[in-house]
């Protein structure tokens, strides 16, 4: 199916494939919050009459499917504030409705679709209506007792004992059942299956590709070693009681060899970044995002990390805090003596990557419809523009178009649309942060992907509401981005979520996210399906994956 091509002069849920805000649990899904969810806190007496009891499941619910959007304080961010001060000046039945419907701004009908009883939404709308529980904190000293190393590094192999070439592995999140899985993406054979936090938002290779790091929304950091016969992990901590990115240290100059040294987590709850030990994940470093607003200069309780990824330039960690609507580069060689640029952006800052060159840091200001350019090796704002309803490029896309040259490409959250812009300032200024191309889509969608090697473009659908729509793919041609769109159905179950290529560049991998997954391997040459991954009893809600050299080299 094609779609026109136009050539240019939700409460938006961002359910991410790493880390959905959804949850494929079924209609008792929510339940009481995962280990690690913010602490347990008695119903306040303010507000409709809740028992403990009932006062639990909603904060569980609220947690998996709510808190990405609104916030742990509820103060809102890619969703509205829904404090008391706002949620109590309209009835329990418009709050029941509007959560169990859904909204045409982009809200989810949580019951419309399954995912919450009538009981459930009755549950979340009286506890919207009272005051939200503050979490605890989490200082070194808390963080440091939940570290574990269960294999030393002088006792961890010196070189692959499988045979096989890591580089070529697949990291995939399982979802709902707090695992990993590691698929070796040239046999296509499974390697193993590992326990993780709770809703993985992301597997991070590190600098070498040896480790993959993962981190679940409950905060909790898992170190796999590729090189074992059966990849396992070697160490994890709770760094957080919410928490969505991980980045490592890739500089290798005259300040020193940083590869592999250090990670460092991105929080929601407590807002900090925590810097761990790259080989042991031992705590090192809590750095505050509590601040004040880029624009207003309001101090705000409650800026979390929505991206980092680690600079090319420096040895340095590009963080994007999303409240405060600030990119800061942290300098990680001496830790003792910190040093940070903070670079006033735009609010509410989501997802980001690079351009092709790996020196613009291209970030999503989703509340404001607006992509922000960072350079990183100048260390300073270059511009934002608009390019579409709620812009969620996850790491994004880029390529050379023969016509404008190096571009990105991001979907949206809040319409069905690509949007293409110039990401080429020094070869094609003209073109550079302009929206050069639109294309429409099934509906709005989550992730965005290519390849150098590739002529294709892939997008989802996986928010679409269009029935049927979140079950397709939409592909475009980069050499021919005129004929549009080329859309079409892969799964009749499940949602369609993330993409990602094989070390070659000529496979794509696909999520059907289902409680009986499934894996899909197209060409990417014909965009025919090649092969299958199914009926196995381990691959339950499989959503985001990553390939260790696509990763190690920030191929997107």
């Amino acid at each position: 199916m094609r779609k026109a091509f136009q050539l240019v002069s939700l409460f938006a849920v961002v359910i991410i494939a790493a880390g959905l805000t959804v949850s494929c649990k079924g209609k008792d899904g929510g339940g009481a919050a995962p280990a690690g969810a913010p602490a347990a806190a008695p119903a306040a007496d303010s507000g409709p009459a809740m028992s403990d009891a009932d006062f639990e499941k909603a904060k569980g619910i609220y947690f998996d499917r709510c808190g990405g959007c609104h916030g742990t304080l509820r103060k809102g961010a890619t969703g509205p504030d829904i404090t008391p001060a706002n949620t109590t000046k309209k009835t329990l039945e418009k709050l029941e409705k509007t959560i169990f419907d859904g909204t045409p701004a982009g809200m989810p009908g949580w019951g419309r679709q399954g995912l919450m009883t009538k009981e459930e939404t009755t549950l979340m709308a009286k506890y919207i209506q009272k005051p939200a529980p503050i979490p605890p904190e989490m200082g070194l000293a808390k963080i440091k007792t939940t570290h574990k190393l269960m294999v030393p590094v002088a006792q961890r192999p010196s070189s692959p004992e499988h045979g096989r070439d890591i580089n070529e592995f697949f990291g995939f999140i399982l979802r709902d059942v707090g695992k990993g899985a590691i698929i070796d993406g040239k046999t296509k054979e499974l390697m193993s299956v590992v326990d993780t936090g709770f809703a993985v938002h992301i597997f991070r290779s590190s600098s070498s590709g040896r480790y993959f790091y993962t981190v679940g929304r409950d905060g909790k950091v898992n170190a796999i070693d590729l090189f074992a016969k059966t990849p396992n992990v070697v160490a994890e901590v709770k760094t957080c009681t919410e928490a969505r990115s991980i980045d490592v240290s890739k500089y290798n100059g005259p300040k020193g060899n940083f590869v592999d040294k250090y990670a460092v987590v991105g929080c929601y709850w407590p807002p900090q970044m925590v810097v761990l030990d790259g080989q042991t994940l031992e705590p090192l470093k809590i750095i505050s995002t509590r601040s004040h607003t880029y624009d207003e200069n309001e101090y705000h309780p409650e800026p979390r990390v929505a991206a980092i990824i680690a600079s090319h330039y420096d040895s340095e960690w590009v963080v994007a805090v999303k409240e405060t609507g600030m990119v800061w580069l942290v300098d990680y060689a001496d830790l003792n003596n910190l040093k940070m640029t903070q670079i006033a952006a735009e609010r509410f800052l989501h997802d980001g990557g690079w351009d092709a060159t790996k020196r613009y840091f291209l970030v999503a200001a989703n509340m404001k419809d607006q992509m922000v350019v960072v350079d990183t090796k100048e260390k300073k704002f270059v511009t934002k523009f608009e390019t579409g309803t709620k812009p969620h490029p996850g790491r994004g896309a880029n390529w050379v178009d023969p016509k404008y040259g190096p571009v990105n490409a991001t979907v949206h959250l809040g319409e069905g649309k690509i949007a293409v812009y110039g990401a080429d300032p020094k070869g094609n200024p003209q073109h550079a942060w302009k929206v050069l191309y639109e294309a429409e889509t099934e509906g709005p969608g989550l992730f965005i992907k290519t390849h150098p090697k590739s002529n294709h473009v892939w997008a989802d659908n996986t928010i679409a509401k269009t029935e049927g729509a979140n079950k397709k793919v939409c592909v475009l041609k980069k050499d021919k981005m005129e004929e549009g769109t080329n859309c079409f159905q892969v799964t009749d179950v499940g949602l369609v979520v993330h993409f990602e290529y094989n070390k070659a560049g000529d496979e794509v991998w696909i999520s059907v996210w289902d409680k009986k997954g499934k894996i899909l391997v197209y060409d990417d040459k014909t965009l025919k399906l090649k092969h299958t991954i199914e009926n196995q009893d381990w691959l339950v809600t499989p959503t985001g994956k990553w390939n260790v050299y696509n990763t190690v080299h920030d191929i997107y």
